[in-house]
């Protein structure tokens, strides 16, 4: 049996026109002679009637402080309902379709209401139904405890379910379906000549997903990354072939550049953070003071990042909205906290990035050209950070992706 994962995230199943593509791209995978099992997310986006966000808005406004327990039980919701009109919708067109929540899917996760872990897939239930030659529709987002609680998967949950289950069904291939034709070296809608990526590692999407870049969750290509099942990003509205994000680089030729080798992946932002700077005069007492603002952090469930310890202080960021509790906190502990708000974390994202010299000076120049400041910077073999003021972050990354030729 040819098992073949399909997801297709909220605005692909957003209304009838949409769900119709949709259907077409399931029966063209049964026309190729593949057993589909087809992962869906919730209908539409903030705003819309039966989005997640919707769900979530209705019974805040209300309480604040709903338990984590009954909100997974909402949020899990909307997913059932896209899920029934998936169905709906095959069967209308000849297709035999069946609809599994995730608990129902054998997807079993630890007790983390909000952002569970998976800690195992059992596929005997999609199996069986798959013999008997269904559609296999499973919820997204969602799981079950040991004991039948429903828990969801956080953030980008739809994709880890489709990853988990690729993986647990040993699939041939992972296909994430979005609104947009694959993974681009930059947003589009900031750099005008972004170009689609034909085949990246997973090492490089991953570092991409986790500086900014949306189009998939970076736990699901870990999953993927386990069995190296193929992961192949397309657009729900096109036939293009989108990206594949397999283990394999691309060959380099022999003394060909960065630009020429594709060392350089693409270009990733993430907006709205502040830096905090913490200036530790006494030397005798810098690691326990570190020890103290990190730990403090941790014990707030304040998420720090872009941490740089120096000689003299010690520099993070967080994000803008939870940056004045994180600022308190500091004070309370006897520290004094320099905060810059509305920041930016730019990434120049490749997997050959620290055996090639001159990537930082070609970095450091471009955006000198284009008076851009940078606050803070960090680097590893396959990605440099730089920090900027938000302002700047549009010119950052046009500059770069312009330096790098990756529009080329």
């Amino acid at each position: 049996m040819r098992i073949l994962v399909q997801k297709f995230g909220g605005t692909s199943v957003a209304n009838p026109e949409t769900r119709t593509k949709v259907a077409a791209k399931i029966s063209e995978a049964v026309s190729q002679g593949y057993s589909p099992v087809v992962v869906v997310s919730a209908i539409g986006r903030a705003g819309d009637p039966y989005a997640t966000d919707t769900f979530i808005k209705m019974v805040s406004s209300i309480y604040s402080e709903v338990p984590k327990r009954e909100m997974d039980l909402l949020m899990s919701c909307g997913e059932v309902i896209s899920g029934t009109v998936m169905v709906s919708t095959l069967q209308s067109l000849g297709l035999e379709a069946v609809l599994f929540t995730g608990g129902q899917a054998g997807i079993v996760t630890n007790d983390c209401f909000g952002d569970a872990r998976i800690i195992r897939v059992q596929p005997e239930k999609i199996l069986s139904q798959l013999e008997e030659g269904k559609v296999v529709i499973v919820t997204g987002f969602q799981g079950m405890t040991e004991d039948g609680q429903i828990t969801t998967l956080g953030r980008g949950g739809s994709d880890t379910s489709a990853a988990a289950i690729g993986v647990a069904l040993n699939a041939e291939a992972i296909d994430i379906y979005t609104d947009v034709e694959g993974i681009m070296t930059a947003d589009p809608r900031i750099v005008e000549d972004a170009k689609i990526l034909d085949v990246v590692t997973y090492n490089d999407i991953c570092h991409l997903a986790h500086q900014g870049a949306k189009v998939i969750h970076p736990r699901a290509v870990e999953i993927a990354m386990q069995k190296n099942i193929p992961l192949r990003v397309k657009g729900t509205f096109t036939d293009a072939p989108g990206t594949l994000v397999t283990n394999i680089q691309p060959d380099m030729e022999e003394g060909s550049d960065v630009i020429g080798d594709r060392i350089i992946a693409g270009i990733a932002h993430t907006p709205n953070v502040t830096q905090i700077k913490i200036n530790i005069q006494n030397e005798d007492q810098k690691t326990q003071s570190v020890k103290k603002i990190f730990k403090g952090m941790a014990l707030a469930d304040i998420s720090v990042d872009f941490i740089s310890v120096q000689p003299e202080a010690v520099l993070y960021t967080v994000r803008d909205e939870i940056a004045n509790k994180a600022a308190n906190i500091l004070r309370n502990m006897g520290f004094e906290p320099e905060t810059l708000s509305s920041c930016a974390k730019v990434a120049l994202v490749g997997g050959g990035i620290a055996d090639l010299p001159g990537v930082m000076a070609n970095l450091v120049e471009a955006l000198a050209e284009s008076d851009v400041e940078i606050l803070q910077s960090a680097d590893s073999h396959t990605t440099i950070w730089v920090l900027v003021r938000k302002e700047h972050m549009v010119s950052a990354v046009q500059s770069l992706h312009k330096k790098f030729q990756l529009g080329t």
